[in-house]
């Protein structure tokens, strides 16, 4: 797990993170990489979390992180690929404190037009069997393309409290 902290009373940027202030106070960001994931590619946080407001970058169906191995898919399936991206997108949510009923935002990026209905269906079935307390969050479904063999992304924005 890699949490990165800093606070401050003016906006700044310290090893990838921002500090900003509310109402006189320093309010923390905190950047969050779960035990399952690898660093990100790039100059950016899986998650990141600054008072009561959690996003999560978008998440793909890698399985859980080996020491010393590149990322591996779940699977050719946008099945294996969906409950995976799930399970990373929660894995974010449980680092920041946050739980599916505190999104309050999702949004899905396909490859194919042609995969909303049974991505639907996935969805679907995955949030009944969750028992959620709060309503269901809004969500958003746009068709990108991503990597090589990834059907899929999800993010999510949580609000906590």
């Amino acid at each position: 797990m890699s949490i990165e902290k800093t606070t401050g009373t003016t906006t700044g940027t310290t090893a990838g993170t921002t500090a900003g202030t509310t109402a006189g106070s320093p309010v923390e960001k905190t950047a969050l990489t779960p035990a399952t994931h690898t660093a990100p590619p790039a100059k950016f946080s899986h998650g990141v979390r600054k008072g009561n407001i959690l996003q999560v970058a978008g998440q793909v169906g890698f399985l859980p992180a080996v020491e010393g191995r590149t990322p591996t898919v779940a699977g050719p399936t946008l099945r294996e690929q969906t409950l995976q991206t799930f399970a990373n997108v929660k894995a974010i949510l449980e680092e920041g404190g946050a739980s599916w009923d505190d999104v309050m935002m999702m949004r899905v990026y396909l490859t194919d037009v042609d995969h909303f209905a049974e991505m639907n269906a996935i969805y679907n079935q995955y949030f009944e069997e969750q028992d959620l307390k709060a309503p269901a969050s809004a969500r958003t479904t746009v068709y990108v393309g991503l990597p090589a063999g990834l059907l899929i992304e999800i993010d999510a924005l949580a609000v906590l409290g």
